[in-house]
């Protein structure tokens, strides 16, 4: 196939959305782990009747069902706004319609929440604001039973095949049924975007300092984050283009390009079945006759060979921190799932900083505290996800680059003139505290306070 009709598609898909002339928007999508506090797998049968109840009680219409008739997605046609189950029926996933302003988002997440709160305490389950299920292992920790899931995890399961590889596997390729994540979506112009994606892949690390939230207990507890590590070590992380950040210069469109042509894809459907196959760079899958996939038919999974088609851009995915969707948006997904009543803090932020992005982008390039010590981006992110910093790193000087950026978040957010930087105020609780949600949970626990009581603490809005 000739490379310039797939330069042309792909351009098409993530770049030229860009250029629509449009407002701005907000999507919010926040994950949450249910829990079942007395300490035992969570029984799907009674997430099924709250899913059912809360469909009924907000007028949600089913839009998702699984191979056993379960409802895993639900949408409201007038917000757009979403209840689904991200992965895992242990997993549930509230994403808001876009809207203009947090307030408004915020108060339909509200009543969302509070009746799901109080709908699994009948149960004795919670929702709680970690990001892994702290109680992951008394779960049933399987996929939800359809085709995109199941091809997922087939996937993710792959890990042996790639020994060779140079590169560490965890050993965790269900990770997606425990972790969660809370994700905003900003829409971008073309003449902000390479801007943005700058200035935001130097944040990352700073990032990780705030908001850190996703501990394996009794297994690493050193690391406050460990979401970039499922993904890096995992099939995901292949190629390292796929995740993570854009730890290069993009210092043109060419450049981006450039960066979106080195990704790869791991997956197609053929009728109503996803094939699976090993990841290739988009542009050497379109120089390929055929490419030999696996898809799953009556309990086994069999070989077919696929031939390249250019529609089949559609399923290039990526997971990066800063992911640009074909919705000429920006996907910001490094932050875990937050305390409940703190989870506007993602979401504001971001926004905030993307109304500043001038200054954002002026501050990080002139930063001497963490850059210019000999460290990427993602060094930095990785070492500012553990419990201890890194000797180089002045505590003090740091907490002040992290009051500098989300003090220009809350001047972005004020010249929205809409009392929106009140979302902000628990990060500048945690700046003075030194503390992520992470490492309070964890000082919390060596202090003597029930896992449960934290994760009761956790939950509440």
């Amino acid at each position: 196939m000739e490379k310039e009709m797939v330069r042309e598609r792909l351009y098409q898909k993530y770049i030229e959305p860009t250029k629509r002339k449009r407002e701005s928007f907000i999507g919010i999508e926040i994950e949450f782990p249910i829990v079942n506090l007395e300490r035992k797998p969570v029984n799907f049968a009674h997430v099924h009747q709250v899913a059912m109840d809360f469909v009924q009680e907000f007028g949600f219409v089913p839009s998702g069902i699984d191979d056993e008739g379960n409802m895993y997605a639900a949408a409201h046609e007038a917000t757009g706004d979403i209840l689904s189950f991200d992965c895992s029926y242990n997993n549930l996933e509230l994403s808001l319609g876009r809207g203009g302003d947090l307030h408004t988002l915020y108060q339909r997440f509200r009543r969302y929440y509070l009746w799901l709160w109080e709908a699994f305490g009948v149960f004795h389950y919670t929702l709680t604001g970690m990001g892994v299920n702290p109680y992951r292992l008394y779960n049933h920790n399987v996929p939800i039973q359809n085709g995109r899931y199941r091809m997922l995890f087939h996937h993710l399961e792959s890990y042996p095949r790639y020994f060779q590889k140079p590169m560490y596997f965890h050993r965790h390729p269900d990770f997606g049924t425990f972790s969660s994540a809370s994700q905003v979506q900003l829409d971008i112009r073309e003449k902000d975007l390479l801007k943005a994606l700058r200035a935001f892949s130097r944040v990352e690390p700073v990032k990780g300092l705030l908001f850190a939230n996703s501990v394996l207990l009794d297994e690493d507890e050193e690391r406050l984050c460990c979401r970039d590590m499922f993904w890096e070590n995992s099939t995901h992380g292949l190629n390292p283009h796929n995740i993570g950040m854009f730890d290069c210069d993009l210092n043109s469109m060419e450049d981006l390009q450039a960066y979106i042509e080195s990704t790869s894809l791991y997956c197609v459907e053929r009728g109503e079945k996803y094939i699976n196959f090993p990841p290739v760079c988009i542009m050497d899958y379109f120089d390929r006759h055929s490419v030999l996939g696996e898809y799953y038919e009556d309990g086994v999974y069999k070989e077919t060979e696929v031939v390249p088609d250019l529609s089949d851009v559609k399923y290039l995915r990526t997971f990066k921190f800063e992911d640009l969707t074909f919705r000429g948006t920006i996907e910001f997904r490094s932050a875990c799932c937050q305390p409940a009543a703190e989870s506007m803090t993602v979401a504001a932020f971001h926004v905030g900083l993307m109304e500043n992005l001038s200054g954002l982008d002026e501050l990080m390039e002139q930063d001497h505290v963490i850059y210019h010590h000999g460290y990427t981006a993602a060094e930095l992110r990785r070492m500012l996800l553990m419990r201890e910093l890194p000797g180089f790193v002045d505590p003090d000087a740091l907490y002040g680059l992290a009051g500098q950026i989300v003090a220009l978040a809350e001047d972005g957010l004020k010249r929205r003139r809409l009392g929106e930087e009140i979302y902000l105020t628990p990060l500048y609780d945690r700046i003075r505290a030194r503390q992520s949600p992470a490492k309070r949970m964890l000082l919390q626990k060596e202090a003597g306070v029930s896992l449960k009581e934290i994760i009761l603490e956790y939950g509440r809005i």
